[in-house]
């Protein structure tokens, strides 16, 4: 059987909060590096790409890969001008995203976040073959063979775009930045992890903060829970940290929601989990 894996780079939210009192969990913004058999999907380009693009460098050889982003805010996207394979000319690359049609594309967004007064060089500094694929979240993509992406629209501010990846059988479900409807299940989101092995799932406020964050599109651990309880998956994974929970925050919170769903876990950086 093809080896299904990933590991994850990046597992926090909004911003990087590295230091001694996050040391355990991880304090960059969201990356995750995804390999079926011999190709390489990454899902999300926060600052924990830049650490994935130092390792993929280190491998040697082209790089041939699809990159998904969930959304543009600034926490999904800042590693991308770190991204060392991007300056390779021998690489080659798809950028996807789901969100941004009908009034943006996704070139122009990365042409303006790598612009004066924000930023000193431009994509046009890239030497690698990159292609920026705008998308319709819902559809389905097959970025190789035996590999299938399923998309949805996600519940946060200016949208975002939830992933599975169905691959030799086995599945995982990226579902971050999404603020759970608590007046009732969104019938696309739970057919998006329906009986899925992995969930990985934006928990990043407690229900005590999430009273004053309504609207921002998160949601908190219990959400997660609600959320894997209902479409049956097998195993849900905390993701997308605030980066006001330290460690000590992060146990804390991991082990009530171990409580209420035993198996769950907690997106940890450098974790690998295979399928």
């Amino acid at each position: 059987m093809s080896e299904f894996k990933i590991r994850f780079w990046g597992v926090r939210g909004s911003l990087p909060c590295p230091g001694v009192a996050t040391r355990r969990y991880g304090g960059n913004t969201p990356c995750i590096e995804v390999r079926c058999g011999d190709r390489l999907l990454i899902l999300d380009a926060g600052t924990g790409l830049r650490e994935l693009g130092d390792a993929l460098v280190k491998e040697g050889g082209g790089i041939d890969a699809d990159l998904y982003i969930t959304h543009c805010h600034y926490d999904h996207v800042i590693g991308i001008p770190f991204f060392a394979p991007f300056y390779n000319p021998n690489n080659r690359f798809r950028l996807w995203a789901g969100n941004l049609l009908p009034d943006f594309r996704l070139k122009s967004v990365m042409q303006n976040m790598m612009s004066e007064p924000l930023f000193p060089i431009g994509i046009d500094t890239f030497k690698a073959d990159i292609e920026y694929r705008d998308f319709r979240a819902g559809e389905t993509i097959r970025p190789g063979e035996g590999i299938e992406v399923r998309t949805v629209p996600l519940n946060h501010p200016g949208g975002a775009t939830g992933y599975r990846i169905d691959y030799g059988g086995r599945s995982f479900s990226y579902i971050t930045d999404d603020e759970w409807q608590r007046d009732g299940h969104d019938a696309r989101l739970i057919a998006i992890a329906k009986d899925t092995d992995l969930l990985i799932y934006d928990t990043a406020y407690t229900e005590d903060e999430i009273e004053a964050k309504k609207g921002w599109g998160h949601s908190t651990w219990r959400d997660g829970v609600r959320f894997a309880d209902a479409a049956g998956a097998r195993t849900l994974c905390l993701f997308h940290h605030a980066p006001e929970h330290d460690d000590e925050a992060m146990d804390a919170l991991l082990a009530e929601a171990r409580s209420a769903r035993p198996g769950t876990i907690a997106a940890i950086e450098g974790d690998v989990i295979r399928l």
